[in-house]
């Protein structure tokens, strides 16, 4: 009797409720460390030039000449940063960076939108409307992303020049339009090849066309690789300097070749902190566009690029 209650209490004893599931990890483990450490000097080693950056654009020059570029500013000033948008002199002009940003608006807003647009329908028609051809077309396409831009700009001038719009705004849209249409096709092709594809012979089966597709159905299912495609051309057509430079006049200059302008002029005093604060002007549109939609850019470049 006694041995059949004490199998009994080991029993009761081994059903008795206890933690469950995975050893919980330890925070300070040698994986976490390594991992934790290595972003961290990612992060230090991307951080300090913008720190440097700025704290220099909000000094005067008298303190930039002490030579501590890691010191803080002893009275700040933002006489650098107006100087750079209103009164700097970017060539023949001294009206600072503001033209130049009103030029790279004009150019980024209209690139960008028809670029997407033109794009998304390519990629819509390669996933889901295959023709005669098709094929060889995306592969032109492809080929058309990987050509460097230097071996083109030479016939693209001669083009220009003989339509009458070379120098000008529009000239520079429609080389920013062209230059893009690859690579977002390229996407958009692999995200609306992802799509379920009975939503499509869905629509098809309740009779609905090309466009009624696209718009009712494909659209608005592909925030993300929108999103994804507006982040890469906005950062690539405002950052671009090349195209600018060749395609335009003084008067058309984009916001980057006007900070090159301003920051290699040889004549007068080199002011530094002006120089930070028209990068710091410069980069803060693709900066705040990242940042707005960054959990998109992240979704969408994941999902255009390993789907299809």
């Amino acid at each position: 009797m006694s041995d059949r209650s004490s199998l009994v209490a080991a029993s009761a004893s081994r059903l008795q409720p206890g933690p469950a599931g995975r050893k919980p990890r330890r925070m300070l483990s040698p994986r976490n460390i390594m991992l934790y450490g290595t972003l961290l000097v990612a992060a230090i080693y991307y951080l300090i030039p913008l720190y440097v950056m700025v704290v220099t654009s909000l000094k005067g020059m008298p303190e930039v000449r002490l030579g501590n570029i890691f010191s803080p500013p002893l009275e700040i000033t933002f006489e650098p940063w107006v100087k750079a948008w209103s009164q700097a002199c970017t060539g023949l002009n001294c009206d600072g960076l503001s033209r130049g940003f009103w030029n790279s608006v004009l150019i980024t807003i209209p690139s960008t939108l028809i670029s997407i647009a033109v794009a998304s329908v390519n990629g819509y028609a390669l996933a889901n409307w295959r023709f005669k051809g098709s094929e060889v077309f995306f592969t032109i396409l492809i080929v058309g992303a990987f050509i460097p831009y230097q071996v083109m700009i030479y016939p693209i001038v001669i083009v220009l020049r003989e339509l009458g719009i070379y120098g000008t705004l529009t000239g520079l849209i429609i080389v920013h339009t062209i230059f893009g249409m690859p690579i977002l096709t390229l996407l958009f092709r692999n995200y609306f090849a992802g799509l379920p594809e009975e939503l499509f012979k869905a629509a098809r089966i309740d009779g609905a066309g090309f466009w009624a597709i696209y718009l009712r159905i494909m659209a608005p299912m592909s925030l993300p690789i929108f999103v994804v495609a507006m982040i890469l051309q906005i950062t690539g057509i405002w950052n671009d300097f090349l195209f600018g430079v060749v395609f335009t006049r003084p008067e058309y200059y984009p916001m980057t070749v006007q900070l090159n302008n301003i920051v290699n002029s040889v004549q007068g005093v080199k002011e530094y902190n002006v120089n930070m604060a028209a990068t710091i002007l410069t980069g803060a549109v693709p900066l705040i566009v990242y940042f707005v939609s960054g959990r998109l850019f992240v979704r969408g470049i994941a999902a255009g690029a390993v789907k299809g």
